[in-house]
């Protein structure tokens, strides 16, 4: 693998991206609508990703060996339900047909906890903990149900026979960097006591007071785009801990659900087994070490 394509390069985690690819010396594509990225990227093409004849044709001049698609409306609250569903849904069906015509070899698909039905639902439906890939998608939100439909279609293509070899859809909770986890976490009161009365609690149940370091997801990322596994497959990112300075055994008390391991510290809910077996990761930032 010689050359990257990053859609959405202009973003928090797609800059971080772009900057570590090229540190490991790869030479990497910006694919955005914005402005130019002022030289992360070594060549920065304007593209809308709505429109599939500008994804086949910044590809085409791109000529990448991998795409990672992160240029996807990143929350469902500040665009109306059917422009977040459509970006979430279509966007990586334009990347991964583009990517198919063109011989792309790998594809790399942003997902989220939300398209298991956290984050942003009224309640989230846990069946089991902790929680696994193979856990049940209940998304009801335009945001959750886009990468759903994102991640099917992904299966769809990675059952053709001159789709990108490998696809990988990361299910990323909330990425955070240094200083949000040194204020927000490390330096405040992270007890479930003053988490509620903050008014997060409520939020951080919803996600399974689950998060990941930046520097991981980009980590992941990477693993993904040097992989050589066939077809597709979903990992779950998610640092090892939780969000909350309280023992998982009680925090998985408040959801109704059966326990399939034994909970003996501050464990994440979310089982990272399959990225670590799969793709040889494993988060390595904690907010309870700053």
């Amino acid at each position: 693998m010689d050359t990257v394509a990053v859609t959405g390069g202009n973003g928090e985690l797609g800059s971080a991206l772009l900057s570590a690819l090229r540190e490991r010396g790869y030479r990497t594509v910006n694919l955005s609508r914005g402005k130019p990225d002022d030289g992360i990227a070594d060549r920065y093409l304007r593209t809308d990703l709505l429109d599939p004849g500008e994804v086949y044709g910044s590809l085409a001049r791109a000529d990448p060996d991998a795409v990672a698609h992160f240029g996807t409306i990143p929350r469902p609250d500040r665009t109306p339900g059917h422009v977040t569903f459509r970006s979430n849904a279509q966007t990586p069906y334009h990347v991964l047909e583009a990517a198919e015509a063109l011989d792309v070899e790998t594809v790399v698909l942003a997902s989220s906890l939300s398209a298991m039905g956290g984050g942003f639902e009224d309640e989230v439906g846990v069946r089991y903990l902790p929680v696994d890939e193979d856990h049940p998608l209940t998304p009801s939100n335009p945001y959750g149900l886009g990468k759903q439909v994102a991640e099917v279609v992904a299966d769809g293509f990675g059952r053709r026979e001159r789709a990108p070899t490998t696809i990988a859809s990361l299910r990323f909770p909330l990425v955070t960097t240094d200083e949000h986890l040194r204020t927000v976490f490390a330096e405040a009161d992270r007890t479930p006591e003053a988490v509620r009365d903050a008014g997060f609690f409520e939020k951080a149940r919803k996600t399974l007071f689950a998060y990941l370091h930046r520097g991981d997801a980009v980590a992941l990322t990477i693993r993904a785009l040097e992989a050589d596994f066939a077809g597709h497959e979903v990992f779950f990112g998610a640092a090892s801990d939780t969000t909350v300075d309280a023992p998982s055994s009680e925090l998985v008390d408040h959801y109704d659900a059966e326990l399939r391991n034994s909970f003996e510290g501050y464990e994440s809910l979310i089982d990272g087994g399959k990225a670590e077996s799969m793709l040889d990761w494993s988060p390595e930032q904690s907010w309870r070490e700053l």
